[in-house]
């Protein structure tokens, strides 16, 4: 039986059939939010387009749903994405081979999630019996030194072996960084690479309204172990011993979110730090930013680090971490836009308490034109219009 892609669209319009288990709002990363923004546009735009993902809405709704003009396509039902700190394996394989459900499907492009890994191999086999190009969107390469950490021993190895492998699935790649397309050609890709960096929505953040809650510092992001929101919460500490009133406002959710309230607690920063858990509407969260002083994002971890621009785009400059995972360091000049610090609480409370004196003239907007979408989405456009022949 085929699945129909085609909902209020034009027989002639180009179908797009993006794959990603897990899908904006349900799911509030960098990654998801990404796919979001770039289906929307392209969907407006006249593209017929599909993401194919687990069954995140209500099932009254059934398996295909509409929204913002993109569809929605469940092949798989709702897996829990994380095992305690690290992703499922189960929920990765599984949903690899719902994946095999768009042998029935009827596109033009196909682009893959790289994460979790899995589902490009099955991506890859759709492709091939069906004599389509498959893309893949990457956002960060592991290395074998980050998966023997993350997973350690065999295991380790095993993941390793799994993504030097999933090199060898895609016909092109676009990748969301200078840094990660620079990690793909280091790790041995020598096919396509197009680097079309996140974007952001400036319209969108100067029509958001300040929030009436006054935070000095802010911190976007899932709380997950390499994102490193308990440094910030110990910093917050060090810096209430000079500015006893500051407040720091977390927001976001995930496996590590029990372990930091209870540090939150244990260090009695009860009255200086929230944890607020993920925001509806992302209007309401650049209001927060906003109305913030900076934001702290002490990652190990960033394939690119959208938090950075739109804090930036906000107003805000941003406190960040010098290691070489961590791609949201090549976006901040010292002292211009932010700073980049070492990954240890006392440094990260020097720099916090540096910008509450006010010091610095720091110029926000530096190249943000870079990252609007209205630019981005023409160069992802051109990508596609290999097998679309679509010009613009």
């Amino acid at each position: 039986m085929m699945i129909q892609l085609g909902i209020n669209m034009t027989n002639d319009a180009p179908k797009l059939a993006f794959v990603s288990d897990a899908i904006y709002p349900f799911n509030k990363g960098g990654k998801e939010k990404r796919l979001y923004d770039v289906t929307t546009r392209l969907a407006k735009d006249g593209y017929d387009v599909t993401i194919y993902c687990m069954w995140w809405w209500p099932r009254e709704e059934g398996k295909i749903v509409e929204r913002d003009g993109v569809r929605l396509c469940a092949i798989s039902p709702y897996y829990p994405l994380y095992h305690g700190s690290r992703r499922s394996m189960k929920e990765a394989i599984l949903f690899s081979l719902a994946v095999f459900k768009l042998l029935f499907a009827k596109f033009d492009v196909l682009d893959v999630d790289h994460m979790p890994f899995f589902p490009l191999f099955s991506a890859r086999i759709v492709a091939w019996c069906k004599r389509k190009r498959m893309y893949a969107t990457w956002h960060e390469v592991w290395g074998k030194e980050y998966w023997l950490k993350y997973l350690g021993g065999i295991s380790g190895i095993f993941g390793y072996i799994v993504e030097k492998l999933s090199f060898m699935t895609p016909d092109a790649i676009i990748s969301i960084s200078g840094h990660t397309t620079v990690r793909l050609r280091e790790a041995g890709f020598k096919r396509e690479i197009t680097t079309i960096p996140l974007g952001i929505d400036f319209d969108l953040i100067r029509e958001s309204e300040l929030s009436r809650e006054k935070n000095d510092v802010i911190f976007i992001g899932r709380l997950l172990p390499h994102k490193n929101a308990d440094m910030l919460i110990k910093a917050i500490g060090i810096a209430r011993e000079i500015y006893p009133g500051i407040r720091c406002k977390i927001v976001g959710s995930g496996p590590e979110k029990e372990n930091l309230e209870k540090l939150v607690k244990g260090l009695k920063l009860e009255g200086n730090v929230e944890i607020s858990g993920n925001i509806e509407k992302h209007s309401d969260l650049y209001g927060f930013m906003k109305s913030s002083k900076m934001l702290v994002l002490p990652s190990t971890r960033e394939g690119f680090g959208l938090v950075v621009i739109e804090a930036n785009a906000c107003g805000l400059p941003v406190i960040t971490i010098d290691c070489k995972d961590n791609a949201a360091k090549d976006l901040v000049l010292e002292g211009v836009n932010g700073f980049v610090t070492r990954l240890n609480e006392a440094d990260i409370a020097k720099k916090i308490v540096w910008i509450l004196r006010d010091h610095g003239d720091f110029n926000l907007k530096t190249e943000l034109y870079k990252y609007d979408w209205n630019v981005l989405l023409q160069t992802m456009k051109a990508a596609y219009s290999v097998v679309t022949g679509r010009k613009e």
